[in-house]
């Protein structure tokens, strides 16, 4: 069996956002997220976190972790706090961690692109990170396509380039078969 530590990473991942960047809500970490899993698929045909994300008004969400925000598992209550606290003239859900960052479950390419992306958005805010991921003929906006695909599921592959997209197709098609093989 392929161990993937996906829950782990999703809860690491959180944590290290939560840490290394300023006005770190429910927005902006969802925000975080998807970037880290789709520039991470960029470049090696998979995902860090094993996300799915959905298109919804406000930009891509992890679907799951979307559905659990409101109602946390408790590994995620271990990990962070949830906190409501005011942003400049509007609410926000503060992510505050319990515990500290472990990168045992990271590669090092995944721990360097963490810290790119935190570093990249270090002191933008959610409606920053909104307009960022609303880009015109970006992933976002070419599923949500003004409403017509809201709750649609975000395929990686529109993160491709033309040039690329063969090849990480095929990796990701081979870790999918791997996985299948592996499988309990």
């Amino acid at each position: 069996m392929i161990k993937t530590h996906e829950r782990e990473k999703l809860l690491n991942a959180i944590i290290y956002f939560a840490q290394n960047t300023k006005y770190c809500g429910k927005t902006k970490l969802f925000k975080l997220l998807f970037l880290l899993d789709f520039e991470h698929y960029k470049l090696t045909g998979r995902s860090v976190t094993g996300s799915q994300y959905r298109a919804i008004q406000l930009g891509p969400v992890p679907s799951r972790f979307f559905e659990e925000f409101d109602a946390p598992a408790e590994d995620l209550l271990e990990a962070i706090d949830i906190k409501a606290t005011r942003m400049i003239d509007y609410p926000m859900l503060k992510i505050v961690p319990k515990r500290g960052f472990d990168p045992s479950h990271f590669s090092k390419r995944e721990i360097r692109l963490l810290g790119a992306i935190a570093d990249e958005h270090k002191t933008k805010t959610a409606q920053q990170m909104v307009d960022l991921t609303h880009a015109e003929n970006g992933v976002w906006d070419r599923v949500y396509a003004d409403g017509a695909g809201a709750y649609e599921l975000i395929p990686y592959e529109l993160a491709l380039d033309d040039e690329n997209a063969p090849a990480i197709i095929e990796k990701a098609k081979e870790y999918a078969a791997l996985q299948v093989h592996y499988a309990d």
